[in-house]
């Protein structure tokens, strides 16, 4: 493409992109308030793409089978001196950690919120244009971006009681006397979907007297109103802002309850998705390469709602994998997690899903509804709760609360199964079945920082906030974790050289990349098995066969019976280099074993180890 024609095509794409972003903008706000919203944009818009250094090449990959995404807070480690006070900042702990434990095996870090906060570990935010000074500074920031792609939060849904909005919103003071929601207190709010067992409408005391506004999450945690369209202007500044900080991907913060309409269950709302339709526009305009990735914690199919006509998300969370694949292995049976696997729709071309099975917060509980049945669902959480979980509760519009989310560290919770008697010898294996099946669905993986150095149950954690989330956050002492992986004895060292052996070994194979199809096997419910392969003319020359022993028992498999098995008369498992004959009938698997089988000739084996790069 020549110059003259590649700047043609950008000066389309710019203005296609400007009047799809000031047609959303009229839809949420009527023509009067859509216009005005779109001229106090404008300029912040146009200053971006005349000095993007980026063009707007459609072809230009957003992702790889290189990439791997690593979820960690800016404080996860610390460093003291000798006085027990901070040594440096923790970003630079974070990233000393990373560079030399990490590195060669993520593509991408989601630092979560690491502005000024005042509750729930950085997620009521007090300034969205600051980093905590506990953490750093922006040029920590910067220099994690230059060794990795950075995913930030944008925590749209809520801000701070504590943050200078609301502030001056009690004070009366323009833009923010209309920022938030107020009530009166007496209305029927019972049909509004609550993600929390805390009341939705908290007292305000305000130079007008007191208010009650609305809070889905806590009375700390204020919605903003989106109603009022200077409240999503700001928010774009606050986005664009993280844009030029070095954001590459940004995740949506409990995006799904944006909107709010007494009379609905203000979540999931058409304005909701004309918001998220939006913000991918600026996004696309400013960033080409930029990925958006909604947060939407909900039943399975309202998730993938969030991929719209692929112009919403590029990107959403597999959220009922945790709790399938934790259910598969505790019970030693995969056929939940076979039957969901089997009919889940790809993802639409342009967009992928991110799989993980943790995260800072819980294992959620809705993404199953209607795939495990709730005796399950019971027998999971008092199982969890004997391994020394948590379980969250929600509120529901009759007044009733149920179960929303399981608190666990997810090391813990492979400590034992639903069969034994206590903790076995099968915790570490049983725990890297769990990555292994993770890695080897269609999709990008995720990793949260504490799978990655096997952190159990932080008891202590719990009982210093008071909050059943925290044990899932510890927050390391290097020199302690250090020592712990350096001693090559404990299960610290042994989970964290494994998982980034194995994570070395992935990136070299294209049958990875998010975009490979899957085809998911039934080979009995002590097994979950699939394929990646391409079709038609996309197909691979080497496919990839994965399967996964659930039981704690040694398994035999035939082989020669698994359909596809004859393109290739040798198989070599990718995990330990170790072979098979496609006509084997007794393939024995070890307890928990995962095999990554791809084919193997002569002609081909030096290809199959050093295949093509992008």
């Amino acid at each position: 493409m020549n110059e003259s024609t590649e700047k043609h095509q950008g000066d389309t794409i710019v203005s296609t992109l400007m009047a799809q972003i000031k047609a959303r903008l009229k839809r949420l706000y009527l023509e009067k308030g859509g216009q005005a919203a779109f001229e106090q944009l404008k300029p912040l818009l146009e200053k971006r793409v005349h000095s993007a250094k980026e063009t707007y090449e459609a072809h230009h990959p957003k992702w790889s089978h290189k990439d791997v995404f690593l979820i960690t807070y800016g404080d996860t480690f610390y460093r003291e001196d000798e006085s027990g006070a901070l040594a440096e900042a923790p970003l630079q702990t974070l990233q000393d950690f990373l560079q030399k434990h990490i590195r060669q095996s993520i593509s991408q870090v989601h630092i979560l919120p690491f502005f000024p906060y005042s509750s729930d570990d950085g997620f009521s935010v007090i300034d969205y244009t600051q980093v905590n000074p506990d953490l750093g500074d922006w040029h920590h920031i910067e220099q994690l971006e230059k060794a990795y792609d950075l995913m930030f939060d944008l925590v749209i849904n809520h801000i701070s009681r504590e943050s200078l909005w609301f502030t001056d919103y009690k004070a009366n003071r323009a833009p923010y006397d209309r920022f938030f929601i107020e009530m009166q207190g007496d209305e029927d709010v019972s049909m509004v979907t609550r993600p929390r067992n805390t009341p939705l409408l908290v007292p305000a005391y305000t130079h007008r007297g007191r208010k009650m506004v609305w809070a889905t999450f806590s009375q700390d945690q204020i919605d903003l109103n989106f109603q009022n369209p200077e409240v999503l202007v700001r928010m774009l500044e606050v986005l664009l802002l993280y844009i030029d900080k070095g954001a590459r991907t940004i995740r949506l913060d409990a995006i799904a309850f944006l909107w709010k309409e007494l009379g609905t269950h203000c979540i999931h709302l058409p304005q909701t998705h004309e918001a998220v339709k939006l913000i991918r526009d600026v996004m696309t305009l400013v960033a080409p390469h930029s990925l958006l990735l909604t947060e939407t914690n909900v039943p399975h199919a309202e998730n993938l709602s969030y991929f719209g006509e692929q112009d919403e998300a590029h990107m959403v969370y597999q959220f009922a994998l945790a709790p399938l694949v934790l259910h598969a292995l505790h019970r030693g049976d995969g056929q939940y997690l076979t039957d969901w696997a089997q009919n889940l729709a790809p993802p639409p071309e342009g967009c992928t899903f991110l799989n993980f099975t943790a995260s800072h917060d819980g294992i959620g509980l809705r993404p199953v509804e209607g795939i495990l049945p709730q005796r399950e669902v019971d027998d999971l959480i008092t199982n969890m709760k004997r391994l020394g979980g948590f379980v969250t509760n929600k509120s529901n519009p009759d007044g009733s609360q149920s179960p929303y989310e399981i608190n666990i560290a997810l090391f813990s919770a492979f400590r034992e199964t639903a069969h034994s008697d206590g903790p076995d010898q099968w915790q570490v294996d049983r725990f890297i079945c769990s990555q292994n099946i993770m890695m080897t669905l269609q999709g990008i993986p995720a990793f949260y920082i504490h799978s990655m150095v096997a952190t159990p149950n932080d008891k202590e954690g719990v009982e210093r906030t008071g909050r059943t989330r925290s044990i899932n956050r510890r927050r390391w002492p290097l020199d302690t974790l250090e020592a712990l992986i350096e001693s090559g004895r404990t299960s610290n060292a042994e989970v964290l050289k494994r998982l980034t052996n194995i994570l070395q070994r992935r990136k070299k194979h294209k049958a990875f990349h998010p975009d490979t199809p899957q085809t998911v096997l039934d080979l009995g419910s002590d097994f979950f098995a699939l394929w990646r392969n391409g079709e038609g003319d996309q197909a691979l020359r080497f496919p990839l066969l994965a399967i996964h022993n659930l039981t704690s028992d040694i398994k035999f498999l035939d082989l020669s019976q698994i359909e596809d098995m004859d393109q290739a008369n040798y198989w070599v498992n990718l995990l330990d280099n170790g072979g098979v004959a496609a006509t084997e009938t007794k393939y024995v698997m070890q307890p928990y074993q995962s095999v990554w089988l791809m084919p193997e000739t002569v002609d081909d084996v030096s290809a199959l180890w050093a295949p093509e790069t992008d």
